[in-house]
């Protein structure tokens, strides 16, 4: 097949591609409208990626000339396998979102198919997701999640529909504090019945908008979270719903544990034997490192250690991954084993670490390179407990050499 040469002018001067939908910004320059919305609204530019002059508006003119020629030319190569570009059809407009989220608003029967429409509006473009932005689409959005909803199967299909297309709209910084902010929707509540009573996909999507939630939330909003909330963030990591789910579990569990008694709650709510669980069946650097960050924050309390120290393989698996996942990783977890041998070092636990190999680990962090606190906490456990450990028949002997002198 000869080469088909394609004129300068078809091409979207961002990335050099066929143009499908010409647009002209406010400069003169033509674009493709699929790129110049990913720069201008995905990647918050404000300036014409040719010129780099900023533009006084973000309105897109078609390019109806220009299109009409791409589409010509496609039509005149269609013997070498060119397939003509459908006409796009008009991009919505602010009003028409207003007047659907107006007719919802007037005819509560109507909600349903408002959001199913709303979800089709936000998976079109970028664009779409900023006109819907400020539209006003976010408080409706909020005051659909609001309803009670446990005993309505109605309302409980409308929630799980209003949060996957707030989920998808990725809520400013601005808008989460909002959603967060106790005088308005109560997003924590209204996630929880969703975790709660909602399928796989929307508990998801709660999870995820949670953990953005929770990253700017205030203070107080951290500190007065239920039990109930991790009794259902554990079950998201139960059912392992995804990888993106479960990874949003783990960091929101971060997250909530140092503040308040969210330790003691995390522990009520099952956190501490599910994350073992994980960890028994994870192999992926990061989420190994987010299950001992949480496990580490967990250990702080006693009912975390005494939850640990219940698994059959809690100590085990904590000693396993020492030396096995990263710097992160082993650090974490000898700070999980320096919690348990000050504060819960019984007999039987000190004899526990010995038979299960956490002390030779620790005599073999002392003979590699590694952080030189990590090496330092490592150091003080085996000299804490030497009258216990060191003469014992369990550490190998190229490691017992390297057991510190008191």
């Amino acid at each position: 097949m000869d080469e088909i040469e394609v004129p300068p002018h078809f091409l979207c001067p961002i990335s050099l591609q066929l143009m499908r939908d010409p647009v002209t910004v406010s400069t003169g320059i033509t674009y493709d409208r699929e790129n110049i919305e990913t720069w201008l609204f995905s990647c918050k530019n404000s300036s014409c990626p040719v010129t780099k002059q900023s533009l006084s508006d973000t309105d897109l003119t078609p390019n109806h000339v220009l299109r009409r020629l791409i589409q010509a030319w496609c039509t005149l190569n269609a013997s070498h396998g060119i397939e003509r570009i459908p006409t796009p059809k008009p991009p919505i407009e602010k009003t028409q979102i207003v007047r659907i989220l107006s007719e919802a608003k007037r005819f509560p029967d109507k909600q349903l198919q408002c959001l199913r429409r709303l979800r089709s509006i936000v998976f079109e473009s970028q664009r779409n997701k900023s006109c819907l932005e400020s539209a006003g689409a976010i408080e409706f959005l909020a005051s659909c999640l609001k309803k009670k909803s446990e005993e309505d199967s109605t309302l409980q299909i409308e929630a799980e529909a209003a949060i996957e297309v707030l989920f998808h709209l990725n809520p400013s910084e601005v808008h989460l504090k909002n959603l967060m902010n106790n005088e308005g929707i109560q997003l924590v509540e209204s996630s929880i019945r969703i975790l709660k009573l909602g399928n796989y996909q929307s508990r998801a999507y709660a999870t995820m908008l949670l953990k953005s939630g929770f990253e700017v939330a205030d203070p107080i909003q951290l500190i007065n979270v239920r039990t109930q909330l991790f009794v259902e963030i554990t079950k998201v990591l139960r059912d392992q719903i995804s990888h993106q789910a479960s990874k949003a579990a783990l960091k929101l569990l971060v997250e909530l544990c140092p503040w308040g008694r969210n330790r003691i709650k995390a522990v009520e709510g099952g956190a501490v034997l599910r994350l073992i669980e994980l960890l028994l069946d994870s192999s992926e650097r990061r989420a190994c490192e987010l299950v001992l960050i949480a496990l580490d924050q967990l250990c702080g309390c006693a009912e975390g250690r005494a939850e640990l120290l219940k698994h059959g393989a809690g100590v085990a698996i904590v000693s396993k991954k020492i030396l096995r996942v990263s710097h992160v990783g082993s650090d974490r977890a000898i700070r999980i084993l320096s919690s348990i041998c000050r504060y819960s070092a019984t007999s039987r636990v000190l004899q526990e670490m010995l038979l299960l190999g956490a002390v030779s680990k620790l005599c073999l962090v002392l003979q590699v390179d590694g952080n030189c606190k990590t090496k330092e906490r490592a150091k003080e456990m085996l000299k804490l407990h030497s009258r216990v450990w060191k003469n014992s028949p369990c550490i190998p002997l190229p490691l017992l050499s390297s057991y510190p002198s008191n």
